[in-house]
């Protein structure tokens, strides 16, 4: 039997799908005394601009990762402050969303993965988005998929009886 608290992954883009998951995160840590590791992917398009960019100077790619995760963090901060007892770390990883997901489960022996049903993705109308669809299918741990009152309302393909 192992003493290590469990480790529960949360995906989170800044959009509104995302704070539903990570507070589903944040109580599921609390109420089991696990921790969670708060993942965002993301490539030189998504990220945004370094403190340290000027004109004529491209600052390191390290500049960026950590404009990520200062972004990152500003956007869970008020939910975390509800959580003051659960142990939070940020990641971020370069690369697609899912990927970043996927890794983090692998590489830290997660228990648990969780991600919004929606994001940032600019396909309108699916119930489900691609990383949501991308880490339930390869995800080598359990995937949680928490939807919000938008994703819950989308239309669906198997009509009602």
């Amino acid at each position: 039997m192992t003493t290590e608290k469990p480790l529960i992954i949360v995906g989170n883009d800044g959009s509104d799908a995302a704070e539903p998951a990570l507070r589903w995160a944040l109580n599921h840590a609390q109420a089991v005394g696990g921790a969670v590791r708060v993942v965002r992917g993301w490539s030189m398009k998504t990220a945004p601009r370094p403190e340290s960019q000027t004109v004529g100077n491209i600052p390191p790619i390290e500049d960026f990762e950590a404009a990520v995760l200062k972004d990152l963090e500003a956007d869970t901060t008020k939910v975390a402050a509800d959580y003051a007892g659960v142990e939070i770390e940020y990641v971020a990883k370069r690369g697609p969303a899912a990927n970043a997901l996927l890794d983090c489960a692998t590489d830290a022996d997660a228990d648990l993965v969780v991600v919004g049903a929606r994001g940032l993705g600019g396909f309108r109308g699916l119930a489900l988005g691609s990383v949501a669809d991308q880490v339930s299918r390869h995800s080598p741990v359990p995937v949680v998929i928490v939807r919000n009152r938008k994703s819950s309302e989308t239309e669906r393909s198997i009509p009602q009886r």
